[in-house]
């Protein structure tokens, strides 16, 4: 079980998201917790190293259960959503974006997004499409608990040759 936190950053009534290069969808900023790391202390790591930008981590929004298949295998992850807030210094400071970060040797592209925005988009977790858009309209309502389980790709059978 993987152990993930997620930086969840509003303003002007959008929500900061990020797109690595070659994956098709976008997803809350964030990565993993390391041994011996709060939640806290590891969403203020993962947003100096992919986007260089200071935040201060606030209040816990949602916790998220993902289970999604990678390379034929089920995966089960713990994602913690955090409040946070881009401190005075940074690319976050100006609020118009995109930005663009590096992750691992790829590149990522950090972009704001409205409710209207997200209805349209491929976002993953897919339960947080629906998460964001009410945040957005609403507000935070206390502590989430999402679950998403995403389904097995059929299996196709090899054909063989005629």
């Amino acid at each position: 079980m993987r152990q993930r936190v997620a930086a969840l950053i509003t303003q002007q009534g959008r929500v900061l998201l990020h797109c690595a290069q070659g994956d098709p969808f976008w997803a809350l900023p964030g990565g993993g917790i390391e041994p011996g790391e709060t939640a806290a202390q590891a969403l203020v790591r993962e947003l100096q190293e992919e986007l260089g930008q200071a935040v201060e981590p606030g209040a816990l929004s949602c916790v998220v259960e993902n289970f999604f298949f990678h390379a034929d295998q089920l995966h089960h992850e713990i994602g913690l959503c955090l409040h946070a807030s881009p401190l005075q210094d940074g690319p976050l400071a100006n609020g118009e974006g995109p930005y663009e970060g590096v992750e691992g040797g790829r590149r990522l592209v950090f972009a704001w997004f409205s409710s209207d925005d997200l209805a349209h988009m491929d976002i993953r977790p897919t339960i947080l499409r629906s998460y964001l858009r009410e945040l957005l309209a609403c507000g935070s309502r206390g502590v989430a608990h999402l679950v998403h389980r995403e389904e097995p790709l059929p299996s196709i059978p090899a054909t063989s040759p005629a």
